[in-house]
């Protein structure tokens, strides 16, 4: 389901796009809303763990595939709508193989095969830096992500209003929707709000670095504070409770 979500998103949400953006803008941002971010992941986690409700470990997998599909998308997306092709734009292994081995991806499968390799001992022995002191990590990460994303809001604004209505409709559209549908694949509701929260989320860290190699005419001071300024702090804020209103509702 999850790079069901992260190839499907892209498609759909690229054509809206070039409503008002260029090609390379257009395939920037669909690639960026089809990707995920894993600091709201890890923030959802969070949420999940302080309402005592359980989900699977196997989410972190699912996390984990679902960022380098929607930058072979977008990046496809861009070739085949390009009315200027040349050899260059045919050789995509690049953009692909960046996709694939980019450092977060690499890291978080890493974790996850530590995770899997390491017996209970082990992992008890390096849980005052996984458990007792993560929070607090997290809350002076999440500070300074705020931070960062007040100082790029006002330059959003000047991108006009169809960006900033996009990167707030778009993940209350993918994270509703997604808490609905899941309730037909998923039992438990810690993995379906974890599904939905990474459907609604947007990458600001993969996504742009690839883009810079992908389409270096895309405009990053759009793509990033898209879902840098507005999609994070939403989702973190009112996403969180929203997406799970709908998943206890049903």
């Amino acid at each position: 389901m999850g790079i069901a979500l992260a190839a499907l998103v892209p498609v759909y949400t690229f054509f809206i796009l070039r409503i008002r953006f260029s090609l390379e803008n257009a395939g920037a941002i669909a690639a960026a809303y089809g990707s995920v971010s894993a600091v709201t992941f890890v923030t959802a986690i969070s949420f999940l763990e302080m309402e005592g409700i359980e989900f699977g470990g196997h989410m972190v997998a699912v996390m984990a595939l679902m960022e380098a599909p929607s930058i072979i998308v977008g990046v496809l997306l861009m070739r085949i709508c390009s009315k200027k092709k040349n050899k260059k734009d045919k050789d995509t292994s690049k953009i692909v193989k960046h996709a694939v081995t980019n450092g977060s991806v690499l890291m978080i499968l890493g974790s996850l095969v530590i995770g899997i390799l390491a017996n209970d001992a082990q992992a008890a022995d390096i849980k005052p830096f996984t458990t007792d002191i993560f929070k607090g990590f997290l809350a002076v990460f999440l500070l300074d992500m705020g931070i960062e994303s007040g100082k790029k809001i006002g330059a959003l604004i000047k991108k006009g209003w169809f960006a900033l209505g996009f990167a707030l409709i778009i993940p209350i559209v993918n994270g509703i929707f997604i808490a609905w549908v899941s309730q037909f694949v998923l039992s438990e509701p810690g993995d379906r709000f974890l599904i939905a929260i990474l459907a609604a989320s947007a990458s600001y860290i993969a996504v742009p670095a690839a883009m810079r190699i992908a389409a270096p005419k895309a405009n990053p001071s759009l793509y990033l504070p898209m879902a840098l300024a507005i999609t994070f702090p939403f989702n973190i804020t009112l996403g969180m409770p929203l997406y799970m209103y709908v998943i206890q509702s049903l």
